[in-house]
């Protein structure tokens, strides 16, 4: 008796969703998504603004976009993510759809549903990617965990207490809990 394969599915199924019906997908697995949590939703919108301020006081060129926002990883039909933060400081990687590339720094506030992704196969897709930075932030326990894959530097685990250090700007560091 043959195996049952499972359905690979692409960004055009994603696209096919009904409106409203929020979903990623990384190779070829759709991912649904959850509407975030009121915590969740403050942290997006303040750290968002801290890091949008960073750059226009420095007059720097990347952009922040929170989500939802398209990321295209690969240049395939099988990768297709709505990270919370994505700054993207290549703006030959931006059109009307998204983001066509690995963005520089990416960021996800974990929920209890998502943080086997997030700490697992997004941690292998955006590194192997090519994404600079990424942060995973969990207002459960009050982590933040940062890979620095530009430095190939162990991951550092901070509380929202401290001063965590932005790997891809060295003059800025961020305190959630001041936010």
């Amino acid at each position: 008796m043959a195996l049952q394969q499972e359905r690979i599915y692409t960004i055009e199924d994603i696209y096919a969703l009904p409106d409203g019906q929020r979903a990623e997908l990384i190779d070829g697995r759709i991912y649904n998504m959850a509407p975030p949590s009121t915590m969740h939703q403050r942290i997006l919108m303040n750290l968002s603004g801290e890091i949008r301020e960073y750059i226009k006081r420095h007059g720097g060129t990347c952009e922040i976009f929170p989500a939802p926002f398209a990321v295209f990883l690969n240049e395939d039909d099988r990768n297709y993510v709505e990270p919370d933060i994505s700054i993207i400081c290549d703006g030959n990687k931006l059109d009307n759809k998204g983001c066509h590339g690995a963005p520089d720094w990416i960021i996800e506030i974990t929920s209890p549903g998502t943080s086997q992704i997030d700490y697992g196969i997004k941690l292998f897709k955006y590194r192997s990617a090519g994404v600079r930075e990424y942060w995973v932030i969990n207002p459960k326990t009050r982590i933040v965990n940062v890979f620095d894959f530009e430095h190939e530097q162990a991951s550092n685990q901070y509380s929202f207490d401290d001063d965590i250090p932005v790997c891809i700007y060295s003059d800025l560091s961020i305190c959630i809990s001041a936010l």
